[in-house]
């Protein structure tokens, strides 16, 4: 399994935010904004909405989270990879 997060933020920001945060996952910048309007992200307010995408190994999105709550997304993200049947690593 692979997780990344996206952000529609520089480059820079996003790295003084995964410093500050001490992310251990990559963080990638779509400052242009494309990639968030592709997948209908972008908010009328210029700003990504937080939803996670959850997209199989052949490319096929099985599962959008609309709802993503900053306090319970990793509990979130383990349940709803749990609902899909993605094995645990080990």
């Amino acid at each position: 399994m692979v997780y990344f997060m996206a952000s529609v933020d520089s480059p820079e920001d996003n790295r003084g935010f995964a410093e500050k945060n001490e992310a251990s996952f990559p963080i990638l910048s779509d400052p242009g904004k494309q990639t968030a309007e592709a997948y209908g992200v972008l908010g009328s307010h210029g700003y990504a909405n937080r939803w996670t995408f959850y997209i199989d190994t052949e490319g096929i999105i099985r599962r959008i989270d609309k709802d993503v709550n900053p306090a319970s997304a990793g509990a979130d993200l383990v349940q709803n990879l749990q609902a899909l049947n993605v094995p645990k690593a080990n």
